[in-house]
């Protein structure tokens, strides 16, 4: 299936990446690509960064280079980056209680919660049941009801992907202890010193620059999510009802690192980047060696809690696992999908990051067909695990 539209590429590639540009011209000739962005880095520098196609159906305006859309789920990453910051400073300890930074969270049953467990997607609080339908952008709501919140089983004894609650137990740590919301200290702390196009709550001035995103009817995800029957629905159904939240006015202000982190491929590899070079890009240090290799160290694998999908989790993001989330040739590569097909994913031993940010969802469970071409072309055929 082809676009609709003319086709429109622009940006810059690296002879020793032609496949990937032509794999991303494939996309939309054959794959129903509307609109979007690759990016990659190698051993720190950007050697791919390409943008194409329509921002706009209902107008045929062009993908351009400050183009940004929602990457969905991506945003869990960048939240527990802000906590594994402090981590590093040694302003929180990965093996204390969550109790020692938010005491209100020591109830029905998760009083002995470690720091670790939120961050490896181990602590089973999965709901916040307590929480008014479409409450989601209300922090201390939500942040209320999850202290309040009996976990699913023994914080501990099994993962799950931590679909909704992730961002705001994530970026409630980050207030107790450093004060600033999970948003501030992204744009403070990691987005203005590695001069990257991504952030929690767009600004009125950057409105114009959003891409709306197309729901997939064959997405699992968005509809499970919309069904309140099922696991996600029990989950999501926090969020204010609409055929199509993310195209919402207050969906993009708001701060839910969960799911509306908002820029491009070319922000999201650049962070990757810096996790695949040690920690350090271009001499601003996100994260110790150390704990970067402590991110992609096996934290569970199996069925995942929430989606009974198979998963390998590390400390705040994915582990490569084909083919249900496929990162490429080398096992220890690892990174963050978000619904729809956005990606961020880094290979240290390739020296390699990769980011993707479409505006037409993915069908099916996994990355997508468009996302998967596109991860082959840049990191290899798919590791076997």
């Amino acid at each position: 299936m082809s676009s609709a539209f003319p086709l429109h590429i622009d940006g810059t590639c690296d002879p020793d990446f032609a496949g990937l540009r032509e794999t991303f011209i494939e996309n939309f000739r054959s794959r129903g690509e509307i609109g979007a962005a690759v990016c990659v880095y190698r051993d720190g520098k950007k050697v791919v960064d390409l943008w194409g196609g329509v921002a706009d159906v209902a107008t045929g305006a062009l993908w351009q280079r400050d183009t940004i859309c929602c990457m969905m789920s991506v945003g869990k990453s960048m939240a527990a980056l802000c906590l594994l910051m402090l981590i590093d400073r040694g302003t929180v300890d990965l093996e204390a209680r969550v109790t020692d930074y938010w005491p209100e969270f020591g109830q029905a049953g998760k009083e002995k919660t470690t720091v670790r467990m939120l961050l490896s997607a181990l602590s089973g609080v999965l709901y916040a049941d307590a929480a008014p339908d479409g409450s989601a952008y209300d922090w201390d709501v939500m942040c209320r009801a999850l202290a309040a919140q009996k976990p699913e089983w023994e914080p501990g004894t099994q993962g799950a992907y931590h679909s909704m609650t992730a961002g705001y137990l994530l970026g409630e740590m980050v207030r107790r202890v450093d004060s600033r919301m999970i948003d501030v200290f992204f744009r403070e702390e990691i987005a203005r010193p590695l001069g990257i196009d991504y952030g929690f709550g767009v600004a009125e001035a950057d409105m114009h620059r959003v891409s709306d995103i197309m729901p997939n009817p064959g997405s699992v995800t968005f509809v499970q999510a919309k069904d309140k029957t099922t696991k996600l629905g029990r989950a999501w159904r926090v969020r204010p009802s609409s055929a199509n939240p993310y195209n919402e006015p207050a969906y993009r202000r708001a701060v839910f690192p969960s799911s509306n982190g908002h820029g491009n491929a070319r922000a999201i590899a650049r962070v990757y980047a810096a996790l695949a070079n040690g920690g350090t890009l271009d001499g601003f240090h996100l994260l110790s060696p150390a704990l970067v290799e402590a991110m992609r160290t096996e934290s569970w694998r199996g069925t995942c809690g929430m989606t009974d999908r198979p998963f390998r989790y590390g400390l705040g993001l994915f582990l490569n696992y084909p083919p249900m989330l496929g990162f490429g040739a080398n096992p220890r590569a690892f990174g963050h999908p978000g619904a729809g097909g956005a990606v961020g994913i880094a290979d240290p031993e390739a020296g390699l990051a990769f980011s993707y940010s479409p505006n037409l969802m993915c069908a099916g469970a996994g990355m997508g067909e468009r996302c998967e071409a596109l991860v082959q072309a840049a990191l290899g055929k798919q590791a076997t695990i």
